[in-house]
């Protein structure tokens, strides 16, 4: 489907194109954008939110993987001569390339379905020198950023950037406001990192190693889903029950079994150690 700039929707890149004023002008009204910002947009489209932006924000960075939308955007905003385009995947891109005078970047983004999971891991990694991001996505993918132990929704996607981030779903968008309409709502979500984690790991990796082995068995119990890492007696010496499934535990209880791990890793390598001596 076709609009009026003559670009046809790509369904390789996921493209549905926000078209609805009245949604655009409340995911702007959440963004809250400063003239002064380091605002970075992924898959500006056909620059729906992009035009509401850089009419405050001047200095608007867009990373955009479609080169034939790229001279679509550089026609539209001519005017704007700090307006950069970086035509690239947002997938492998270098976020921290962008930050200046050391302002941390504050990131958007109506992200593709297709690619918003591997996206947010990617963004999550350079956390560090984000301020803030708001993002539409399947509304389903929102659920599993915010879900708590217990959810149905509650996993992999939603522990870890709760370890890095603060998760506000802000509201939610229907398939009307999208040209061509999805076939799923949508919703926007803010990710806030956190100054200082609430629970930070030992050793980042080996935390991603149990939460991911977890949730490859997320029907088992934790004895048979983390058999092959943690002992029951383990388990049970961190005060968690080895019968209660994967969604049944917080983040802080993960971490508590990551650390577990690093710290036995040491003590094995130190004794190695002595034992070569």
């Amino acid at each position: 489907m076709s609009n009026k700039s003559g670009h046809q929707a790509r369904k390789r890149f996921g493209q549905n194109f926000l078209h609805d004023p009245g949604v655009i002008e409340r995911i702007v009204r959440a963004i809250n954008p400063k003239p002064d910002d380091a605002i970075v947009e992924i898959g500006p489209g056909l620059g729906a939110i992009t035009e509401e932006i850089l009419a405050i924000n001047p200095k608007l960075q867009v990373v955009e993987l479609d080169r034939d939308l790229i001279p679509v955007l550089r026609t539209k905003f001519f005017n704007y001569p700090d307006f950069r385009i970086h035509e690239a995947d947002a997938l492998k891109f270098d976020f921290s390339q962008l930050v200046e005078n050391g302002k941390r970047l504050r990131i958007i983004g109506n992200l593709p379905y297709n690619i918003s999971t591997p996206l947010i891991f990617h963004l999550l990694s350079q956390a560090g020198v984000v301020q803030d991001m708001h993002f539409m996505l399947q509304k389903e993918v929102v659920q599993r950023l915010a879900a708590v132990s217990g959810d149905n929704n509650y996993g992999r996607l939603g522990i870890m950037a709760q370890y890095f981030c603060k998760v506000q779903p802000l509201f939610e968008v229907g398939p009307g406001a999208f040209r061509p309409a999805p076939k799923v709502d949508s919703a926007i979500v803010r990710l806030v990192p956190h100054e200082t984690l609430p629970y930070p790991a030992k050793d980042l990796s080996t935390l991603q190693a149990v939460v991911r082995t977890a949730f490859n068995a997320r029907r088992k119990t934790l004895r048979k889903a983390l058999g092959g890492m943690v002992t029951v007696d383990q388990l049970q010496g961190l005060g968690i029950d080895d019968g209660l499934r994967p969604e049944n535990l917080s983040l802080a209880d993960f971490v508590r079994i990551a650390d577990l791990l690093v710290d036995q890793k040491v003590r094995e390598s130190s004794n190695n150690e002595a034992g070569n001596d």
